[in-house]
């Protein structure tokens, strides 16, 4: 593939390399929140957004426990410190997981239900809001992006035909990560309504 006009244009270098990186940050953070949502099977990035409160502050509770998930409707959670037990049990109450967890002193065990039709629905219309606030979010880093190459042509960095191309290829940038998401997105969409 040739490299896009605007990674080879010195006035437009450092922009590119900065939208490239939002881009990327963008579509991995969907990648993180689609991890997150629940499907049938227990998963322990089910519980990446739980947050607990650990002497004042607000820890993911990944960074206070080991969390596994030994069958597929089970998911363990073990606190390093065993006096942050029921932190972390009314954390994972509150999440808006519809999950119900046991604490048995020792661990967490939290059994995953299955999920009804309904509930699948539901998460498929919270993967397509995820899914358009990111794609929004490339949008705008699109917009950013063509400021700045407006702006280099108005400064007479760049000619117009440069102009032309950078914005061609920016749009096939933001193209292409979108369609990443919605590949993303589609598969997820399958996992969760399969029974």
């Amino acid at each position: 593939m040739a490299q896009p006009v605007m990674a080879t244009l010195p006035a437009l270098k450092d922009s590119f390399t900065q939208l490239k990186a939002r881009m990327d940050k963008a579509v991995e953070d969907f990648r993180r929140e689609m991890a997150g949502t629940r499907t049938g099977r227990a998963s322990v990035h089910m519980l990446d957004g739980v947050k607990v409160e650990y002497y004042g502050e607000l820890m993911p509770l990944n960074q206070i426990a080991q969390i596994h998930a030994p069958e597929a409707q089970l998911i363990t959670v073990q606190p390093f410190d065993p006096s942050s037990l029921a932190a972390i049990e009314k954390a994972v109450r509150g999440s808006d997981l519809g999950l119900n967890p046991n604490n048995d002193g020792k661990l967490i065990r939290i059994p995953v239900p299955p999920l009804t039709e309904e509930r699948r629905k539901e998460m498929v219309k919270h993967l397509h809001k995820i899914l358009e606030e990111h794609r929004t979010a490339v949008r705008n880093i699109r917009r950013d992006g063509l400021d700045a190459i407006k702006k280099a042509q108005k400064d007479k960095k760049i000619t117009e035909d440069d102009e032309r191309r950078a914005g061609e290829d920016l749009q096939k940038l933001t193209d292409d990560e979108i369609k990443k998401m919605e590949e993303m997105s589609k598969n997820k969409e399958k996992e969760v309504m399969q029974v």
